[in-house]
């Protein structure tokens, strides 16, 4: 017997409550010279709810991403009590794309990021650093204790 289910309504929302209400996220890449990456990333989300993060060009992951933009992210915190294995958690598989700064959704992007991440004011506007929005492929929710759940996009739509 299979213990990963397909989501239903309850799974679906709580997968979609871990990334809107996510404020960062574990990013594993690839590295250009081989082997795995893990990074953490600032995150919110686009005008259609995919996952987005402003990361600097300079930054290891980053050129992961150049080199291969399969990745995947880890969303979910522990709360302060508990075994953390027993708290939700959200892994999605995904391909990274850089949105260059000239792009027509450019400034959409920056402004949706300025008003959940406002402190970002003071580095948002430098040379290296660029959006990059992550088109989930499928995913993977651990609900907490015996409750997991393959994960589509479409189970993602806000």
């Amino acid at each position: 017997m299979d213990p990963v289910r397909d989501p239903d309504a309850e799974a679906r929302a709580q997968a979609r409550d871990l990334i809107d209400s996510a404020t960062f996220a574990a990013l594993a890449a690839t590295r250009p010279e081989g082997g795995p990456t893990v990074s953490r990333i600032a995150l919110t989300t686009d005008d259609t709810g995919a996952p987005l993060s402003l990361i600097s060009t300079l930054s290891a992951h980053t050129q992961a991403l150049k080199a291969d933009p399969h990745c995947a992210l880890l969303i979910g915190e522990p709360l302060d009590r508990g075994d953390p294995l027993t708290h939700p958690r959200l892994t999605l598989h995904c391909a990274a794309a850089l949105i260059p700064r000239d792009a027509p959704e450019h400034a959409a992007l920056r402004a949706r990021y300025l008003a959940t991440r406002p402190k970002a004011k003071l580095y948002i506007d430098f040379a290296d650093f660029r959006f990059v929005n992550f088109a989930v492929k499928d995913g993977f929710l651990n609900g907490g204790f015996g409750k997991a759940f393959r994960i589509t996009p479409a189970d993602l739509t806000p």
